[in-house]
């Protein structure tokens, strides 16, 4: 999320948070699809991570991509930490260590997507440049330590970071040394919803295997393919995982308002300051009865801002947030969005998509989801590899692009942009075990090379 919200509505009871899930219900001609990535900026000449602070800092690179696009300012106690375009375009945004971000608009169709990644890359590598700062692709800073890693001026990733100790073994290398790509779908109708989070769900550990790229941690192996996706299995158990209550009878926008409620807060922000209500119940904070802010009761922007600190496989918003993949280049990060196009806005592809997950029991996803940031092609379900249902997703989701037909001014409809997974998987071969085997032939045992061949 680029920035938190100030809407100061109040919530006047639970059919409110409803509500607000049903408020981004549309109508099927009028779907967009975002997409957004982190990409982990180091400097070129030493391989170092870049602090906030200085002129070479990502302050700078801030400042510098500002006067370039002249987007409005995000600021957080007299720093920037992002920007964004007031004409409803996209936005720049820091994750705790310095991933820098960019949410997309929603786009109409991955032409548009593709362009605006294209144009983005561009002007973050000529703001970039003359500061020294490349950017890497890996799902995973491949070298520094945690220690090692800088930290933002963001005041609401000082209370996760003191937070997420309490919770979870690997909260801090989530926040600090991860890097991802997400796609956001749009959703018709609570059924609707309901179809496409159990898809999601059901194939985000199919997507992890097939974006692996996260195989490196302080310079060697880790032992895994997406180490960015087993950090996530040993966060935060409240708010992440592959929420087995959305395949019971009954799911809704109420019953996932029930899960949210039960996710513990973490601030509540009021005006530019972040009020630290670590662990607190939102419950409380609607009956006015949070001990840190004794009267204080809960508006529309507070939800949303809850909402944004819920971390399962796939997340519900206004819109589905696709969220198992490790970050790679410009043109997987197309890839996974025209993947979950094609799979999502057509109806015979949705259709056939959760005949496809139709057997799965909630073990067997969740077996499915330990073993697939380890095995990667090579884990199962039902009898199957995620590498043969990889391909059955690719060949559902190129037929649904092909019957959208959204064609660019060359005439090409959006089925070309789902080339280069389907290389991934008949080649077999995942982005992690492609840079495991460079390190062991060409590279000689350095992980060095990688910033070079990872560089976006």
């Amino acid at each position: 999320m680029a920035r938190d919200v100030t809407d100061v509505e109040p919530v006047n009871g639970r059919r409110d948070l409803i509500a607000w899930f049903e408020a981004g219900c549309k109508a099927p001609d009028a779907f967009k699809v975002g997409s957004e990535h982190e990409k982990i900026p180091f400097y070129v000449n030493h391989l170092s991570p870049v602090p906030y602070e200085g002129e070479q800092g990502i302050g700078a690179l801030l400042h510098a991509m500002r006067a370039s696009l002249g987007w409005d300012p995000i600021e957080d106690g007299g720093h920037l930490i992002g920007l964004y375009d007031r004409e409803g375009g996209g936005a720049i945004s820091l994750e705790p260590g310095g991933q820098f971000e960019l949410s997309g608009a929603q786009a109409a169709d991955i032409h548009a997507l593709s362009a605006e990644l294209d144009a983005h890359l561009e002007a973050a590598h000529a703001a970039a440049g003359p500061l020294g700062i490349g950017f890497l692709s890996l799902g995973m800073s491949p070298k520094w330590t945690l220690g090692q890693t800088p930290r933002m001026p963001k005041s609401r990733y000082r209370i996760m970071t003191d937070y997420m100790p309490k919770v979870g073994k690997r909260g801090l290398d989530m926040m600090y040394r991860t890097a991802t790509a997400q796609a956001n779908l749009d959703y018709s109708s609570e059924a609707d919803m309901v179809a496409k989070l159990r898809v999601g769900l059901a194939l985000q550990p199919v997507m992890t295997a097939l974006f692996a790229n996260s195989p490196f941690t302080e310079g060697k192996p880790n032992g895994m393919l997406s180490a960015r996706s087993e950090i996530w299995r040993h966060t935060d158990a409240d708010r992440t995982g592959m929420l087995p209550f959305a395949f019971e009878a009954g799911m809704g926008f109420d019953r996932y308002a029930d899960f949210a409620l039960d996710v513990p807060m973490y601030f509540v922000k009021r005006g530019d300051v972040y009020h630290d209500v670590s662990g607190a119940s939102f419950r409380d904070l609607m009956d006015g009865r949070l001990a840190a802010l004794p009267g204080e009761r809960a508006t529309i922007s507070d939800w949303a801002n809850h909402l944004s600190t819920i971390f399962p496989e796939v997340r519900l918003k206004r819109y589905l947030e696709m969220r198992g993949a490790d970050v790679g280049p410009p043109a997987r990060i197309v890839a996974q969005s025209a993947l979950m196009v094609g799979l999502y806005y057509d109806g015979a592809a949705l259709d056939s998509a959760l005949q496809l997950i139709g057997g799965w029991s909630a073990q067997a996803r969740q077996r499915l989801r330990d073993e697939a940031p380890r095995l990667g092609f090579a884990a199962e379900i039902a009898g199957r590899t995620t590498r043969d249902i990889a391909r059955d997703m690719l060949a559902l989701a190129r037929a649904g692009l092909a019957r959208r037909a959204r064609k660019d001014a060359r005439g090409r409809d959006e089925t070309h942009f789902l080339d280069p997974l389907d290389a991934l998987v008949e080649s077999g071969v995942e982005p992690a075990r492609a840079w495991l085997a460079q390190l062991a032939g060409a590279w000689g045992g350095s992980i060095e090379p990688v910033f070079a061949q990872a560089r976006i």
